[in-house]
């Protein structure tokens, strides 16, 4: 039972992810390769509140939220103003940024030795300490936010991302601020990613650079070419398929070394499949151009 609740974590906890850089690729037209250091961002921030000062871990995943926006913001900045594969080029140097500052700042993130012994969160003297408890907790968390995303995409603003997305230059000539509006979204990515590493990182307890780098991003992009862009289905549909993959891999015997390879190369060979032969992916309805 654990066991299946811990998927179930895991499953929730990346839905989160998903959802928010689907914001970016399915409805902003971004195809943003830096959503991992967002999520270590927020892991660490979390996890350095708590520990250093004693924060209580809502507080503290509030902060971390809005330091993942700030420092999204002074990346969307330069970033935006970017195209194609500039800006894609633009966001692998940022995610490579972050990866070398929390490797090597040992004395504040303990670099490759990483941070141990991370708090559990608690409520009002209610710890979330067990598995089953714990997934409560990302269950009410994903929930919140697919609402808060939900929301976003029916309102006014989630039509102009999809004309942003559909055509750049009509939507600007009809007086729209473009610009602002990708930073928003770009922003409003950053704080939902922030979620994911704090739920994660109080979930494992520990947490190193080597969870938050380029082949992570690489890997939440392939969640949504694989399961669908544009829609609040594919997330869904690419979280949850990419993550039975390596749960069969485990059923059919194969060693961990060898199926953690054989995984990355499935990964891989899918990314590469739905690319060409099925662009908006399994439940998709944009296709990236």
């Amino acid at each position: 039972m654990n066991y299946l609740l811990h998927i179930l974590i895991m499953i929730n906890i990346y839905l989160v992810l998903a959802f928010s850089l689907n914001l970016l690729i399915g409805y902003t037209g971004l195809l943003s390769i830096c959503h991992a250091a967002f999520y270590g961002i927020g892991a660490y921030i979390s996890t350095l509140l708590m520990i250093n000062l004693g924060m209580n871990f809502f507080l503290a995943l509030l902060l971390s939220i809005l330091g993942a926006m700030l420092i999204s913001l002074l990346v969307s900045l330069p970033s935006l103003r970017l195209k194609g594969d500039y800006f894609i080029l633009c966001t692998i140097g940022f995610q490579l940024i972050v990866f070398t500052i929390l490797y090597n700042w040992i004395s504040l993130t303990r670099g490759p030795y990483g941070i141990s012994g991370i708090p559990t969160p608690s409520l009002f003297g209610f710890e979330f300490s067990t598995i089953p408890r714990y997934f409560l907790l990302t269950l009410i968390m994903g929930i919140i936010s697919f609402i808060i995303i939900r929301r976003i995409l029916i309102s006014p603003f989630g039509r102009l991302l999809k004309a942003i997305r559909e055509d750049e230059l009509a939507t600007q000539s009809l007086g729209k601020d473009i610009f602002k509006v990708k930073i928003l979204s770009f922003l409003i990515a950053a704080g939902i990613a922030a979620i994911s590493g704090s739920l994660f990182a109080h979930y494992v307890t520990y947490i190193d650079p080597t969870s938050f780098t380029l082949e992570e991003s690489i890997f939440i992009a392939t969640i949504i070419i694989v399961g669908g862009m544009g829609n609040l289905k594919g997330p869904f549909v690419g979280t949850v398929l990419l993550f039975i993959i390596p749960e069969l891999l485990r059923f059919l015997g194969i060693p961990d070394a060898v199926a953690a390879n054989l995984r990355q190369m499935i990964y891989a060979l899918l990314l590469i499949a739905f690319m060409y032969f099925r662009p908006q992916g399994i439940a998709g309805e944009y296709k990236f151009k």
